[in-house]
């Protein structure tokens, strides 16, 4: 449901602007100690080809004729006769990386930072490029070395406490952002990260204070009055929200969060004639603007805030009865709900023209096997796919529909073509290495993980079920126990790894350690049969067989209810009914 410019597009721009990337004007300085020259030194010497600069102007040529391939040739060429250029250097990986090949970027860096560690435009491309890579950590690193090398980076200090506050290390992106507004006391991006820190750290105080000095520093950004209005209702101030309101509104007559914000407020203190009339208008307006749709769609629905968003919605379709895209969002916020009969009939009114066509049919499609209408959902995707062969998501969610009713082999067959298209996608990968282990390809299975990690080093899932594929099979305990530490770093409080890391624990014998993981990750996954039935594994190898009854029992409680029927589950059970009379 995202419908904006990706996230690493917009870094990519950032980072050519802070580090000066792209076509040089005035005089250019190559040079490793970038000094500039005079006007004579600057004279291309023609009659002396092999000369960096003569490579540099061609590379600049190539460069604005969008010949990318040939510019980076003749750059490589000139950094061989000056190797100690930084600027060179830099500009070679900002080529790289506008051609997306941020491997080679991060190589170029890498030797340039070897040689100049405090280059700072090269750190700054060097952090910039991990953040894309989602390797934050390398990210972080970067930019605290920026700081410290030049304290006047007033844009690092805001991307370091960004990150920081990614990660919710509050304290960390305090220090970062106190900083930033002590040598900036007019940054509107520091004091609005401040607001975040605050309310994350239950200060809502000082949370006001800062979204204040954020709006003042920047009268026409919005963003920190819509934070003061949410703090407003939030402690029904009546007065402040309707101020603040009037406030938003007086600068953008037409500002369509303002008037949904306002349309949910009157709702909630009783004025529902005047809620309704706001929403008449703006379902008028969803029509020919589609910012109307996207504010829904990202202040409410992808926050998960369905019942609001169904009430939005609601009210807008009365004014617009016939609008397929407010049926869809319908459709999705009763999806989201769980209230799937219901939301089946609005996902069938979504029409081809609606840009989220495709969407509502998967939509369909999964209703339809939750219904137990298997075939039925699947001829839904299939006639998608054969109208659009290119389509690989469709493809993608085609082999999960599959996979779910145990075909892994058109599952299999389906992944491959989506793959053919786009052969890094992760969550293909990923599918695909999981329909491989219901095939008993574990080795295939162990190798389309090992891709999943290697295009998304972050990928918490990917590492988890590697580390737990290795522990099952009691292979490369240790490669599995870090796999299971390093999912830990992105899902701290996921039951399910800290399972994996308790059955890695079991299998290398240590039990209490891992009766320790185990019991933690019942208690936060408490209805889960696997693990349940590990704690009690767990406990009959310390000896203690009452607790391993207990566990077992419970376990099997859990499996009675569960509706698959699957070789593999049966399997599953008949083993711990053995187990359980063992014991009695």
């Amino acid at each position: 449901m995202k419908h904006q410019r990706t996230a690493a597009a917009v870094l990519i721009c950032f980072l050519c602007m802070l580090t000066a990337c792209g076509y040089p004007t005035g005089t250019v300085t190559p040079s490793g100690d970038e000094k500039p020259r005079t006007a004579e030194a600057s004279r291309p010497p023609f009659e002396k080809p092999e000369n960096e600069y003569f490579y540099f102007l061609a590379t600049q040529k190539e460069r604005r004729s969008g010949h990318s391939d040939k510019a980076i040739v003749w750059l490589q060429k000139a950094i061989e006769i000056d190797p100690d250029s930084s600027y060179l250097r830099r500009e070679l990986a900002t080529i790289f990386l506008q051609n997306k090949e941020e491997d080679k970027a991060l190589e170029v860096l890498d030797d340039l930072l070897a040689k100049h560690p405090d280059d700072i435009k090269g750190l700054i491309l060097y952090g910039g490029i991990q953040q894309i890579r989602k390797q934050n950590d390398a990210a972080i690193r970067a930019y605290e070395k920026v700081i410290d090398f030049d304290p006047s980076q007033e844009k690092i200090y805001a991307l370091l406490g960004g990150l920081y506050l990614e990660r919710n290390q509050l304290d960390a992106a305090q220090r970062v952002l106190d900083k930033l507004v002590e040598k900036f006391p007019k940054s509107y991006a520091g004091y609005f990260l401040l607001g975040r820190v605050y309310l994350g750290k239950g200060k809502p105080a000082l949370a006001e204070a800062a979204f204040r000095r954020s709006a003042e520093a920047d009268p026409e950004s919005l963003d920190p009055l819509f934070e003061l209005l949410k703090l407003a209702r939030e402690q029904g101030r009546r007065e402040e929200v309707l101020k603040l309101n009037r406030e938003i509104l007086n600068r953008d007559p037409e500002n369509s969060r303002a008037f949904l914000d306002l349309a949910l407020y009157y709702r909630q203190v009783g004025m529902k004639p005047e809620s309704e009339e706001i929403l008449k208008r703006l379902g008028e307006r969803s029509r020919s603007e589609f910012e109307v749709l996207l504010q829904v769609i990202q202040v409410y629905v992808d926050a998960k805030r369905f019942e609001d968003a169904l009430y939005l919605v609601n009210g807008m379709l009365r004014a617009a009865p016939d609008s397929a895209d407010l049926h869809h969002l319908k459709g999705y916020s009763l999806f989201g709900l769980k209230k799937n009969a219901e939301a089946l009939p609005e996902f069938r009114q979504v029409t081809p023209e609606s840009r989220f066509f495709q969407d509502a049919v998967v939509h369909i499609a999964f209703i339809l096997q939750e219904q137990g209408n298997v075939q039925e959902a699947i001829e839904q995707l299939q006639v998608m796919v054969q109208k659009n062969p290119e389509n690989a998501e469709m493809k993608y969610y085609l082999a999960s529909i599959y996979e779910e009713s145990g075909r892994y082999d058109e599952a299999e067959n389906y992944l491959k073509q989506a793959l053919d298209k786009d052969p890094d996608n992760s969550r293909y990968l990923f599918k695909l290495g999981v329909v491989y282990d219901k095939q008993k390809k574990k080795e295939s299975s162990i190798e389309a993980m090992r891709r999943v990690i290697a295009v998304d080093p972050q990928n918490a899932s990917a590492l988890n079920y590697l580390g737990y594929t290795y522990a099952d099979l009691g292979q490369n305990l240790d490669e599995a126990e870090q796999l299971i530490l390093e999912a830990l770093k992105y899902k701290p409080n996921d039951g399910f790894i800290t399972d994996s890391l308790g059955w890695v624990y079991y299998k290398k014998g240590d039990y209490q350690k891992a009766l320790n993981y185990l019991k933690k990750a019942s208690e936060i996954v408490p209805e889960d049969p696997v693990i349940l039935e590990h704690v009690g594994d767990a406990y009959l190898k310390l000896n203690d067989k009452p607790n391993a009854l207990k566990y077992y029992q419970k376990s099997m409680a859990k499996r009675e209810k569960e509706k698959d029927k699957d070789s593999e589950k049966l399997k599953e059970k008949e083993e711990l009914q053995r187990k359980i009379r063992q014991l009695k």
